[in-house]
């Protein structure tokens, strides 16, 4: 009698659940959108904040979803390395795992806020000037340090991203199997604020939000377009996304896509904050769950398109839409 070995059959590819995965930093991971998933919101050191609100769970691309990204990550946590960021290790390194696990179709990557662009940093000194009349502007202290803030961000970022590409790789993905989407940031506050706007919970000047507005995240998005065209990746231009829903442009903050201060400013710009205040500050001027679902309208939109780049733009109808994106900035 022949003898039969029997194995486990072989699961067909068709059969493995499709998904789409963001890698990236807080506005990925959906700080400020709420409703974080359980060990994320401070458990055993994780501060990650992952909201089921965020985009990636909303763009209707694939059944799966998975969210590797986290409040306060740099291009290096995203990158391959053996540093973690509270408690987590390399998102590439865990994107190996997830890329193994299905049959991922879309990768979005959205860092480089953290690195040298400081936009937290950036936004703390701009506070800090609003309340002290003995500090110069933001926009002149900081407005001189952003081209070389702007290129060394990029070549982090550049880094992490082909470290992207290297872990669907290793996962057995060639670049025609996935698309690979790098995204740019939210411009959280615009020159067009209410009266009063420190008391509504926007403390800063009117010329340095114009300035952020117009200059500073403009100026990390085209950094941003040029790591996408050295990289092969599709760019997805973010900073008009809440254009006109901004902190303190609406009576009613429920109507503003985008958080207002959480925290008392002079806490924040002098010290103070308990620990528990430190990460509720992660959620000031961050996207709210109702921009998330409009941004997540704008990467389905890119995503089925054939466009190598495209700008997500907020619109008088209350929906974001897709127009042509700036231009990328020269490579250093």
């Amino acid at each position: 009698m022949a003898l039969t070995l029997f194995a486990p059959p072989v699961v067909a590819a068709a059969e493995v659940p499709a998904a789409v995965v963001v890698l990236g930093d807080s506005a990925a991971a959906g700080d400020g959108a709420g409703d974080y998933e359980p060990g994320t919101r401070g458990e055993n050191g994780n501060w990650c904040h992952r909201s089921v609100h965020a985009y990636v769970h909303r763009t209707g691309l694939a059944p799966e979803s998975v969210n590797l990204a986290c409040s306060g990550a740099e291009a290096a946590d995203v990158a391959f390395g053996d540093g973690t960021h509270y408690t987590e290790g390399s998102q590439a390194g865990r994107l190996v795992d997830v890329a193994n696990r299905y049959r991922v179709t879309t990768v979005i990557v959205q860092i480089g806020a953290n690195d040298d662009a400081a936009l937290f940093g950036t936004g703390v000194a701009c506070i800090r000037a609003f309340l002290d009349p003995r500090v110069p502007p933001c926009r002149e202290t900081i407005g001189p340090l952003v081209p070389e803030r702007m290129a060394a961000t990029a070549t982090k970022v550049e880094a992490a991203v082909r470290d992207v590409r290297a872990a669907m790789a290793q996962a057995g993905y060639g670049r025609g199997d996935y698309t690979l989407v790098l995204a740019s940031y939210a411009s959280p506050v615009t020159e067009h604020m209410l009266p009063l706007q420190a008391v509504a919970g926007c403390p800063y000047s009117r010329p340095d939000a114009a300035w952020g507005r117009t200059t500073l995240f403009p100026a990390l998005s085209a950094a941003l377009h040029g790591v996408a065209e050295r990289t092969g990746a599709r760019f997805l231009d973010m900073v008009r996304a809440t254009e006109g829903y901004e902190a303190c442009t609406k009576p009613i903050p429920d109507e503003e896509w985008q958080r207002r201060i959480t925290v008392d400013p002079e806490a924040l710009v002098h010290g103070g904050l308990d620990a528990i205040g430190v990460h509720l500050a992660q959620e000031s001027f961050h996207p709210k769950a109702a921009a998330h679902a409009e941004m997540a309208r704008c990467v389905r939109e890119f995503v089925l398109s054939d466009a190598a780049a495209a700008a997500c733009v907020a619109g008088a109808d209350g929906r974001a839409h897709l127009e042509p994106a700036p231009a990328a900035a020269p490579a250093a």
